[in-house]
């Protein structure tokens, strides 16, 4: 798929609610389906990615239905997962993937996880390697790749774990791991990742051990979940509205959780104007809405490697921003960038590139020189976040900007260009030769 994009003829104005949280979505399936008893959901992101969740777990005997806007989900409790009949396909979910191998870990039958071509490139070791240390039994592709084959193993172990990697998916599939396991079991990271998992567990009555860690034998109980809307989609709008002259845009119930507002942080030390407003809780999560109003041309900044854990998922589209910021935009600490849905440093470099910024790449990061961008084609290589991060580039582009490897946007915002447009933005979709949006 190709999007084609043009400068905005003017300003981004009004309101716009954001889908739902991805993780939070995520965690909310499996946490209710493998609880005792009824949970309601509202706010669900209904995307490819959570679709695949919810396919596995009814697999494995969670059923599910909606009433108005709230999804009523029946758990089976901690012992009640049915062996699948066939693969769980995670589709481009790496979270699905890998904090459902710590639930199937433990369970008394053998199980299969496997995705798409981008999710079997993606490492597995990081999370293979702990739960053998907690006795798991799984197998993998040769290079630590999916497909994961899981003969599950009721006798898991607790551990303390130190991971070497901030990473919320390997902390996240070793709590639940650890919800089966014998004893207790902790995680340490070197920096905190997002923590939706250690806020969500108490909700369905998992009681934390030392801020990070479970007790095996640990049981969840049914539990109301409302789901924020996603400050990972909101992120895009934020820029498109601190980059597009005389915007101001306000984003409705975004999520504030401080693991993931790094963005925010990013924006204001770049020159954003944002305020956030009317902020609350839900359930114990933070949310806010989140008004940005254009303030003249954005400088670059060294970003804080201490941040980088918080903005991870929004780095592309602050690569994107820092093309036409003022001055030299430099990152660091990144290197998990090269290991998601694609390599999104190179992916984001080498359309930057071909837009004429000038830029020198790291392992770890980039140092890009912002300036005048021109326009053409890009290719966001299949990876939704780099595809969604050209596009809003695209509406200060000084002509029409395309942008192929549009496919899988679905898998996080099936409705970004139709929000995009709503907003004020320039966006049509080609596809197949024929134009459509």
């Amino acid at each position: 798929m190709i999007l084609l994009t043009e400068p905005a003829a003017s300003s981004l104005q009004g309101e716009l609610t954001p889908p739902g949280d991805k993780s939070i979505s995520h965690r909310a399936l499996i946490m209710s389906c493998l609880a005792e008893g009824q949970s309601t959901v509202e706010g669900l992101l209904v995307s490819e990615d959570v679709l695949a969740t919810a396919s596995a777990c009814r697999q494995l005997g969670m059923t599910m239905r909606k009433e108005g806007g709230v999804l009523l989900i029946d758990g089976v409790g901690g012992a009640g997962l049915s062996a699948p009949d066939a693969p769980l396909d995670m589709g481009n979910s790496g979270t699905a993937m890998r904090l459902l191998a710590g639930v199937l870990a433990a369970q008394p039958f053998r199980s299969s996880l496997i995705g798409d071509p981008s999710l079997s490139g993606r490492p597995m070791n990081r999370i293979v390697h702990p739960l053998s240390l907690m006795g798991a039994r799984i197998e993998t592709a040769e290079d630590g790749t999916p497909p994961l084959t899981i003969d599950g193993n009721p006798g898991l172990q607790g551990i303390s774990y130190q991971s070497p990697i901030a990473s919320a998916q390997v902390k996240s599939c070793l709590l639940l791991a650890g919800l089966y396991a014998q004893g207790e079991t902790t995680v340490s990271e070197p920096l905190k990742s997002r923590d939706h998992t250690e806020k969500m567990l108490p909700v369905f009555g998992v009681r934390l051990r030392g801020g990070c860690g479970v007790s095996g034998g640990s049981k969840l109980k049914g539990a109301d979940i409302h789901v924020p809307a996603d400050i990972s989609s909101s992120a895009f709008f934020m820029v498109a509205a601190a980059l597009v002259p005389d915007s101001d845009l306000l984003l409705r119930n975004v999520g504030l959780n401080e693991t993931r507002d790094g963005i925010i942080h990013v924006l204001e030390a770049m020159g954003a104007d944002i305020t956030i407003h009317d902020r609350r809780r839900f359930g114990e999560e933070d949310v806010g809405d989140v008004r940005v109003r254009y303030a003249g041309r954005l400088r670059g900044i060294d970003i804080p490697a201490e941040l980088v854990p918080s903005l991870i998922d929004e780095l592309p589209v602050i690569l994107a921003l820092s093309a036409v910021a003022e001055g030299t935009t430099r990152l660091r600490g990144a290197a998990e960038l090269r290991v998601k849905e694609s390599d999104r440093i190179a992916v984001m470099s080498n359309g930057l590139r071909t837009l004429g910024v000038s830029l020198t790449e790291y392992p770890d990061g980039v140092d890009i020189e912002g300036g005048a961008i021109t326009s053409g084609r890009v290719d966001g290589a299949g990876d939704h976040r780099c595809a969604m991060s050209f596009a809003i580039l695209g509406q200060v582009a000084p002509s029409e900007l395309q942008v192929s490897g549009a496919e899988n946007i679905s898998t996080s915002y099936p409705a970004f260009s139709e929000d995009l447009d709503r907003a004020g933005g320039a966006i049509r979709i080609l596809e197949g030769g024929r134009k459509y949006g």
